[in-house]
């Protein structure tokens, strides 16, 4: 006879309570750490990736500037970030589009999303357009944004001389509990007439799509995310940093910059680990300068130059 234990015995919701209590008591723990920098600007024909923690980022591409996923906020409701935005609202130079993966309070904040509106109106006299996933557009319609265009997986459009793709991924959309008709996924950036494309996984367990997105989308550069993959259980959501770098490599971008680790306290693992994993994987791979880790606040430049694959993953991608 299978014996239960005191959690199957349980409701799920008391455990997922519980959990999120324990969560939101250690993230008050620790002091806040770090420091907001002055985003460096790039040219208009560089790109600029600013890495301004957890999954938040300001790209500069085409001559336009993005913010993905912006959360700058230092408590989500009651769990507290761990280290502070590494660029500040009023820092930055006027917004063009606003990207939001899915309605996740970690990827989706509202007061954030109102202070980048009110900053670019400032700046330019009027406000960014916002994408976000089909069913996803009712939080954002009222904040004032100039427009909300919706997309679904595999869709692409031009949005202020950008070529926006969304892609697949294997996660869950819904904000609360019970509106999971929410979608999510990740996107794809290209200037409108060619130039580096730069994807952004979004939330993501691994899953074989990233060979297809490598093959239809060929990016150059691909945000990925960490963290949040213990216990075992959470790499159905989450990819852990061994399979980050597995779904880089299929992909076939040139470079990788991880993302969803070190800010927020959502996984059981220890804050410093996803970090030291990745960097021991990239090493056992001989990745080299192919993963740049970012800094909250550092930017970097990325320029054209040779594509090398770990002899592993020869034949995962056409590009060289």
């Amino acid at each position: 006879m299978r014996v239960l234990n005191r959690w199957s015995r349980r409701p799920f919701a008391i455990n997922k309570l519980e959990q999120l209590v324990r969560l939101v008591r250690e993230s008050h723990e620790q002091p806040l750490t770090g420091e907001a920098q002055l985003p460096q600007l790039v040219g208009p024909d560089e790109v600029g990736i600013t890495f301004i923690g957890h999954s938040s980022f300001l790209l500069q591409i085409g001559g336009r500037n993005l913010l993905v996923d912006p959360v700058f906020a230092t408590r989500l409701v009651v769990l507290r970030r761990q280290r502070r935005a590494g660029v500040l609202v009023r820092d930055l130079p006027p917004i063009d589009v606003v990207l939001v993966t899915h309605a996740h309070m970690d990827h989706l904040n509202l007061p954030s999303l109102r202070a980048v509106v009110r900053a670019t109106r400032r700046l330019r006299g009027r406000a960014p357009v916002v994408v976000v996933p089909n069913g996803v557009c009712d939080l954002v319609r009222t904040l004032g944004f100039a427009r909300v265009e919706t997309m679904s997986w595999w869709e692409e459009r031009v949005v202020e001389g950008l070529r926006v793709t969304m892609t697949p991924c294997r996660h869950w959309g819904a904000r609360m509990f019970r509106d999971t008709h929410r979608e999510f996924g990740g996107y794809a950036v290209q200037p409108e007439h060619g130039g580096m494309t730069v994807y952004h996984s979004g939330d993501t367990a691994y899953f074989p799509g990233f060979r297809e997105i490598g093959a239809r989308l060929a990016p150059d550069v691909a945000l990925m995310p960490i963290g949040a993959y213990f216990p075992d259980s959470y790499r159905s959501v989450h990819t852990s940093p061994e399979e980050a770098v597995r779904g880089f490599l299929e992909t076939g971008a040139r470079w990788m910059v991880p993302m969803h680790y070190g800010t927020f306290r959502l996984g059981r693992e220890p804050m410093d680990e996803p970090l030291e994993r990745l960097q021991a994987e990239s090493l056992r791979l001989g990745l080299g300068d192919r993963l740049r880790v970012i800094g909250e606040g550092e930017t970097i430049r990325l320029g054209e130059q040779p594509l090398a694959l770990p002899a592993e993953y020869i034949g995962a991608s056409q590009r060289s």
